[in-house]
């Protein structure tokens, strides 16, 4: 990495460690959930239970994984019955195995069941993305290569998401289009070329900006780099040509790859050098990871 680009990216990954999902996200997309499974209200548990019943409850995961989304899980219980009881078991990023109860819940009945199943929904789709992520960071162990995330979550539910990254051990690459400039292909395809992009990007991007330029050929990555690129995107090349980019950069530039990333080839992919592997698939291919609502009798 360039000394400039190196401090700026440093920053701002330094900083999202730290970050949690946002607490008005968490509201947000809760909110949006009951809305949509809840409706105009659970019809089944009305007709069984009275308003003044409550229960105990328990949410068991029922494979092993990573652990994503006890703070959002709390939000729907919350957000159900604002005098409902939820006590994490486990923290967010921390390994879980099959029977392992990861919060317990006391509260009204009907809140309770109605509540059950977009707690779980968000629970999967979280902890699932945070176990695939920690897979490919396991896959590069030892490489140096940083594994990222892109913009590719689910509409509405992307600071999640990138939590759920983070908390596989993975980093986030941009959170939306406000947040760095990448210059992609269509991007070069309405100007003259990668030079001409890369000129523009610099000259109107403001001060501290992460600027990538993505690139397809070596002569993509010379022109890019007289033009003043100091972070390449490398997309889709096979890694006899990733190497082949490393070498003749040679620490002028951070270099990323993307494209046909999977579990698979990711290791082989890092050993070329490269700083950073970025892949799609952490948030658009993350099977859910299964947990249970069991009420307590």
């Amino acid at each position: 990495m360039t000394q400039s680009t190196k401090a700026i990216w440093s920053t701002r990954q330094s900083s999202r460690a730290r970050d949690d999902a946002p607490a008005a996200d968490i509201a947000r997309a809760v909110r949006l959930a009951l809305a949509e499974d809840v409706g105009e209200g659970d019809l089944t548990s009305s007709a069984l239970f009275a308003p003044e019943d409550s229960c105990q409850a328990q949410v068991v995961a029922k494979a092993h994984g990573i652990l994503c989304g006890v703070e959002v899980a709390r939000e729907v219980f919350t957000a159900a019955d604002p005098e409902c009881t939820f006590e994490a078991l486990a923290a967010d990023g921390k390994a879980v195995v099959p029977k392992a109860v990861v919060a317990q819940i006391e509260g009204s009945t009907q809140a309770v069941l109605s509540g059950e199943r977009t707690a779980l929904n968000f629970l999967g789709r979280l902890s699932g993305i945070a176990t695939l992520s920690r897979r490919y960071v396991e896959a590069v162990a030892g490489t140096g290569a940083t594994i990222l995330d892109t913009r590719k979550t689910t509409p509405g539910l992307r600071s999640l998401e990138k939590y759920a990254v983070r908390c596989g051990g993975a980093s986030n690459h941009r959170r939306g289009l406000d947040d760095g400039i990448l210059v992609k292909d269509n991007h070069v395809a309405l100007l003259a070329d990668v030079s001409e992009a890369t000129r523009r990007a610099i000259a109107g991007a403001p001060p501290d900006t992460m600027i990538e330029i993505e690139v397809e050929t070596l002569d993509d990555v010379q022109d890019a780099l007289a033009a003043g690129a100091a972070h390449l995107l490398l997309d889709n090349m096979t890694p006899t040509l990733l190497a082949e980019t490393v070498r003749l950069v040679d620490g002028r530039a951070v270099l990323e790859a993307s494209g046909g990333v999977t579990l698979e080839n990711v290791r082989g992919i890092a050993s070329t050098g490269v700083d950073m592997i970025s892949s799609g698939a952490l948030t658009h291919s993350a099977p859910a990871l299964d947990f249970s609502l069991e009420v307590c009798r």
